[in-house]
């Protein structure tokens, strides 16, 4: 979906405002949630939203570029490995938020900098006119013979798709990751697996029964749901006895260690991490999946508490990222 581009930093600093909140959430879900902030709190909020063409990195390194003149206060991220970056740098201040005392540890940073809420998760979308679902179970299956050539995935090497590959290395071990990832570029290269531009563009030639199913994230999936798609979701590698589970990518949240109203940025994170929001952002468009199980949520949005979940540790991902993707990038960029 197609972002508003940055403000001009003129307007940036023209009128003045209660709180300044930077937003790689797609503005679509968030824009209407700050507007409500606004109104309920009298605050006056200026959102600045990421460009669709640099993602969310070009907001981090915005960020980083205004370190020695301060205007944001509020980083709302849409994944965790920028947060860990941006901890680890020393440019988030701590900030243990009341509302997320009900939030898994998992989720949150051991020292406070960011907090977890209002996932996605890494699943299949499967073309039910091509493909059964219950043929479907697991990443190894993106390598299995038998779907030669009716398969695909994102290239690895930016977004949610890197992220995942990064998270393998931490929930798998070393060499099992570099198996499985090396066997994807190599059925890539005999023509038997698609890399497809992006997710939104693997779910388009899943839909469209260019392909007979591959992985995506739950709100690419959820765009083929809602224009009715013969399409079905499943969550992989949740059989077995000792099934690997699914990653599930958090929104998050951080407040800025120069933040020029930090009073107003706590309030605000208090008000985002609220059960409410995550409540509203589950029946959006986006799926969100809510990190706390008590969440209402509608049927279509999974249950936290219902599926196996990666175990991976958020914090190594974000600080291997990197090297991570340099490693991918010799696998992949022909």
């Amino acid at each position: 979906m197609v972002a508003a581009p940055f403000l001009a930093l003129s307007a940036a600093c023209a009128g003045e405002v209660d709180l300044v909140v930077y937003v790689a959430h797609d503005q679509v879900h968030s824009e209407a949630l700050i507007q409500r902030f606004e109104n309920e709190t009298g605050l006056r909020v200026r959102a600045e939203y990421d460009v669709e063409a640099s993602k969310t990195i070009g907001l981090v390194n915005r960020i980083r570029a205004e370190a020695g003149r301060p205007r944001c206060d509020v980083f709302w991220n849409n994944e965790f490995a920028h947060m860990v970056a941006l901890a680890d740098e020393g440019i988030l201040a701590p900030y243990d938020s009341p509302s997320a005392a009900d939030i898994p540890q998992r989720f949150r940073d051991p020292g406070f900098h960011w907090t977890g809420f209002a996932a996605r998760a890494r699943v299949f979308i499967v073309n039910t006119e091509e493909a059964s679902p219950a043929e479907v179970h697991g990443l190894d299956d993106l390598l299995d013979p038998r779907w030669a050539r009716r398969v695909g995935m994102a290239r690895p090497l930016t977004g949610t798709t890197l992220t995942h590959a990064a998270a393998l290395f931490s929930a798998w071990g070393e060499s099992d990751a570099l198996a499985f990832l090396e066997g994807v570029a190599l059925a890539n290269k005999r023509g038997d697996l698609g890399l497809a531009r992006g997710n939104g563009h693997l779910m388009r030639t899943v839909r469209d029964g260019n392909l007979a199913w591959g992985l995506t994230d739950t709100d690419d999936f959820n765009v083929a749901r809602l224009a009715g798609a013969p399409v079905a979701l499943v969550v992989p590698d949740q059989v077995g006895p000792d099934p690997r589970g699914t990653l599930l990518i958090p929104n998050t949240v951080g407040i800025l260690a120069t933040a020029p109203h930090p009073e107003n940025a706590r309030r605000f994170v208090d008000w985002l991490l609220s059960p409410g929001v995550e409540e509203e952002l589950a029946h959006s468009r986006a799926a969100q999946i809510p990190v706390r199980a008590a969440v209402p949520r509608p049927d279509h949005v999974l249950d936290v508490d219902s599926i196996v979940l990666m175990d991976v540790d958020y914090v190594q991902v974000g600080r291997e990222l990197a090297a991570r993707h340099d490693l991918l990038k010799k696998m992949f960029v022909e």
